[in-house]
């Protein structure tokens, strides 16, 4: 009888998941497993791309990777997981509900950007969370070329300054210069709850922020927070009112609503709390990985961040370890003690820190170099060669 490894989401987590299942089957010749994908579409989605100005080409195909690897692709949207049946029910493009089993589940369905905390988001806030959102931004920002100046088109409003909000608001500046054939001056705001720039950093990597942004013309609003959004600006809980017709969401990400479909606890971001082997607690025949997982990174209390460079190593573990555990092999405790940062800043270069500490390694010319690299080449997906792509999702293989 057929037995099933699925994992939800094809993003940097789900794909790896995938390939990594893949591979430790045909290790140990499970010629009765099969390992199924269920997605939207066949294709990785490379977010840590979209606030650079054309999202919608920041997209890799997955097909010929699947079929070169015997991964199966199913299209749909998972709606339900049903633990106790083994079961997850999801949407067709068509709208047909249907119903997929499985043995061992992979939830790697990533996260979305939560509007319900501010009000008047939902009918006046941009974002860049996904591909359509952050092309529709990337759309509005065109259209202002045809809009009088003032102060309302003249400044964008950046709502969170964490390395999403960095990178946008960055960017920001030279490319509306280039709209405001006008000549008038770009405004870029950042709104910033903390009481300094890159208030959750290091101080040698805020240092850093701070320099780029003074230079590259970029405000913050400090111990800041956002009561309402309106179709011409912002108003701050301290009563500040900013003219703006571009105000842009980049704060307070959650895990996909899907975890709240499984019992068992979750942190603050709704994120499932899992073992060393990823498997969520209390849930045998259920991994988490990526942005669902709630996972430690070495012994001296570092947790994973809802970052690629997590993503990735999390899941080629997790999809290791489901297929170890359908076919009775030894698992591999995820682990991930070497944490990098690289921050694209604009027109002004980036900077790459080492440690968790965040000791500044590159700034400038340098870590731009290497930012592309990283964005560009490295995080895409392997090539559609069994051989290659499975050498490259074993979790032991070194990342470069």
């Amino acid at each position: 009888m057929s037995r099933q490894i699925l994992v939800i989401g094809c993003g940097f987590a789900g794909m790896w998941a995938a390939l990594s299942a893949a591979r430790q089957v045909e290790l140990q010749q499970g010629q009765d497993v099969s390992v199924t994908v269920l997605a939207p579409q066949p294709a990785l989605r490379v977010r840590p791309r979209f606030y650079e100005e054309h999202p919608a080409d920041c997209s890799a195909p997955l097909d010929a990777l699947f079929s070169a690897t015997g991964v199966n692709f199913l299209r749909g949207n998972a709606t339900r997981v049903d633990a106790a049946a083994r079961e997850v029910h999801y949407l067709k493009d068509s709208g047909e509900s249907c119903v997929v089993s499985y043995d061992k589940l992979v939830l790697a369905s990533g996260s979305q950007l939560n509007r319900n905390n501010i009000s008047g988001a939902d009918a006046f806030a941009f974002d860049i969370d996904q591909a359509e959102s952050a092309e529709k931004f990337n759309a509005h920002l065109r259209s202002l070329a045809a809009v009088p100046a003032s102060a309302a088109r003249n400044t964008v409003v950046v709502c969170g300054g964490g390395l999403t909000g960095i990178e946008l608001a960055m960017e920001l500046p030279a490319r509306l210069a280039k709209i405001f054939t006008d000549g008038a001056t770009p405004r870029v705001m950042v709104i910033e709850r903390a009481a300094q720039i890159g208030g959750h950093f290091g101080q040698e990597l805020r240092d850093v922020i701070a320099q780029a942004s003074n230079e590259l013309n970029v405000e913050w609003r400090l111990n800041s927070s956002i009561e309402t959004i309106q179709q011409n600006g912002v108003t701050l809980t301290d009563g500040t009112f900013i003219e703006s017709h571009s105000v842009v969401l980049t704060a307070g990400v959650s895990a996909s609503p899907l975890t709240l479909q499984i019992e068992a606890p979750r942190d603050n971001r709704g994120r499932l709390h899992v073992d060393a082997n990823l498997q969520v607690i209390g849930q045998p025949d259920i991994f988490a990985t990526g942005d669902v997982a709630y996972a430690a990174c070495d012994n001296e209390g570092h947790h994973a961040f809802m970052t690629c460079q997590h993503a990735i190593p999390l899941g080629k573990y997790a999809g290791n370890n489901a297929a170890a555990a359908l076919l009775n092999a030894e698992p591999l405790a995820y682990q991930q003690p070497f944490y990098v940062t690289c921050v694209d800043l604009g027109p002004w270069g980036a900077v790459y820190t080492e440690t968790w500490a965040q000791e500044v390694k590159m700034v400038k010319e340098e870590a731009k170099k290497l930012k592309t690299a990283i964005t560009n080449e490295l995080i895409y997906p392997p090539v559609a060669d069994k051989e290659k792509a499975f050498t490259l999702a074993d979790p032991l293989a070194p990342f470069v």
